[in-house]
């Protein structure tokens, strides 16, 4: 890869790519909005500019805190270019965490994306002592917004002293400060420098067949590295890239894009795929036995060595019942790829099957973030797997089973912790993920927990609770669950339903209820549930069955505190919140 540093992927773009509006598109009062690679440029440039005239010299820390848009995209580069140091932060977290993140950080400027985050933070601003300025990119009365500095930028264009810096960024030096959503403790600052990211998306780009005639929708958050490495790479290949305006609107804002890739979790994913089988089941007669024998018949896919006779069957059910996923989903998608998160090897297959590819991959911010991925080359995806390492990274399994990584996309280190860097890289420059997982005989990596969350029951067995939450989910009347049990008999679950597929359940079966907290009560409920749990027990080992289960009223959200900001479960904060019910899974008395 001739790149060295991230900015560098700004005059590549403009050099080796045909002309094109829709380099970063957003939507503005519903309307796209595109920039061209010479605007993107000169926006960043004049950033860049603004900041040299206001001071910010290598080395110092600016925060955003905003949606994706394409103005995240010209802060960043503008960032960078100075050799200044990119501190995203989640617009979801605590105040505590927002407190915590830019003092720790001493961040000199910070810029949010409008009002309702400005609400969140300005109370708190005067007790970050390094803190210099705050910008907005929405118009707000008596508060500077992006704009101001752009103009001061152009006022000020010094670019002989900008050209002398970007040539002194190194490839090693920082480029970003990641803070960990964190699901225990307090956030990790987690350091990467340019060479880290860039790394990663050389190990990437290589497995996507796009290139700049095709378009990716983003909805993930840029302050996570995910999509953010995502971003850098879809740059390098010369895809378009569209800001979906959000959760609320990504569906439509794929039918209007028609996208040729999506980045997701597989959170998503269980949402779309629950809203077409909700479909399929209002459907009647023939067309619902055709919808249902095609989902089957999706169900027993297989990559290598299914007959003649099913891919009849298969093209059959492409034309009478896949075609109008893939048009809900604007017709184009080649591939999703998702991360974050284990997916339900059913998901994979199913959609696969209906011509809308997903890959699985797997990484951490520590590791700028993929370490492994599921591929198109021959050999390169297996279900129930995260692929093989990525050509420059390497794993091992250590004798406790987690797993180890080593390459260039490895972290620096833990910003201000020298001591949790030594624990987490060993002297050899392997880092210690906190994952288990084996590899198999083609080299595939199957991640099979966390390592702090496995628990070992009174009976001395340990017990992966995401393996059993993960099957678990596959019931369309699940939402999320926790397993929980440790040091007890047996496994337990608090379960939180899909009330969307639940509701509907109980219109069919003619129950009424009032509220989503007396329907859960309801003991013909209990029993629906309970036919889940055993069918799905059937899967299980004696000493993994969930033997009690409670269900939940109310759904878990990031306002709520049950979910990480990368929608992951904060399973400490969720045992000490429901302890009581915890405690009667497995009949405590008090």
């Amino acid at each position: 890869m001739e790149l060295t540093r991230i900015f560098d992927l700004l005059p590549r773009y403009k050099k080796k790519f045909m002309s094109k509006d829709d380099v970063v598109t957003g939507k503005e009062d519903g309307k796209w909005v595109k920039y061209n690679i010479d605007r993107y440029i000169e926006i960043a440039n004049n950033i860049s500019y603004a900041f040299l005239e206001l001071g910010i010299k290598p080395g110092d820390k600016i925060a955003s805190i905003s949606h994706n848009c394409p103005e995240w995209n010209f802060l960043d580069m503008g960032i960078l270019q100075t050799g200044a140091i990119h501190v995203p932060i989640y617009s979801t977290i605590s105040e505590s965490d927002y407190k915590y993140i830019l003092n720790h950080a001493e961040v000199k400027y910070v810029f949010v994306a409008g009002k309702e985050l400005l609400r969140k933070i300005e109370h708190i601003l005067p007790e970050i002592p390094s803190l210099q300025g705050l910008y907005t990119f929405k118009y707000i009365d008596e508060v500077k917004h992006l704009n101001e500095l752009i103009e001061l930028g152009k006022q000020n264009p010094n670019q002989k002293k900008l050209e002398e810096i970007k040539a002194n960024i190194k490839t090693d030096d920082i480029a970003t400060l990641i803070y960990t959503s964190g699901t225990t403790g307090i956030p990790k600052g987690v350091i990467l420098t340019h060479n880290n990211i860039l790394s990663d998306v050389e190990g990437i780009y290589k497995i996507l067949p796009l290139d700049e005639t095709c378009k990716g929708v983003s909805y993930l958050p840029l302050c996570h590295i995910y999509e953010r490495t995502n971003i850098y790479t879809f740059h390098y290949i010369g895809i378009s890239i569209y800001y979906a305006e959000s959760m609320g609107t990504i569906a439509d804002n794929i039918r209007e894009v028609k996208p040729d890739i999506l980045t997701t979790v597989p959170r998503l994913l269980e949402k779309v795929y629950d809203k077409i089988i909700a479909k399929g089941r209002n459907l009647k007669g023939i067309k619902k036995t055709i919808f249902f024998w095609s989902v089957n018949l999706a169900n027993d896919y297989e990559l290598q060595g299914k007959s003649l006779f099913y891919k009849i069957k298969l093209s059959i059910a492409n034309k009478l019942v896949f075609k109008k996923w893939r048009e809900a989903l604007g017709g184009n998608l080649r591939m999703i790829v998702s991360g974050g998160a284990a997916i339900q090897p059913r998901l994979s297959k199913i959609f696969t099957a209906a011509g809308i590819p997903v890959l699985q991959g797997y990484g951490l911010t520590e590791t700028s973030p993929v370490i492994a991925v599921n591929t198109f080359e021959k050999g390169g995806q297996k279900w129930g797997t995260v692929g093989k390492p990525l050509f420059n990274v390497k794993v091992k399994i250590a004798e406790d089973g987690e797993i180890l990584c080593k390459g260039p996309n490895v972290m620096k280190g833990y910003f201000k912790e020298p001591e949790l860097t030594r624990e987490t890289i060993n002297e050899e420059g392997w880092l210690h993920t906190g994952d288990i997982g084996t590899i198999d005989s083609d080299g595939h990596l199957c991640i099979t927990g966390r390592k702090k969350e496995i628990f070992k029951t009174s009976l001395g067995k340990y017990i992966s609770p995401q393996l059993i939450e993960n099957k678990l989910k596959e019931s369309p009347f699940i939402d999320v669950l926790i397993v929980t049990g440790e040091n007890q008999k047996y496994a337990a679950a608090l379960i939180v339903p899909d009330f969307n597929h639940l509701r509907s359940w109980c219109a069919v079966k003619g129950i009424e209820y009032t509220t989503n907290e007396e329907m859960v009560t309801m003991q013909v409920i209990k029993n629906r549930f309970k036919r889940e749990i055993d069918h799905y027990n059937s899967f299980f080992g004696n000493t993994e069955k969930i033997m009690s289960f409670d269900i939940l009223g109310k759904e878990w959200s990031i306002d709520s505190g049950e979910l990480t900001a990368s929608l992951k479960l904060k399973r400490v904060f969720i045992q000490e919140k429901y302890q009581e019910l915890i405690d009667d899974l497995f009949n405590i008395s008090k």
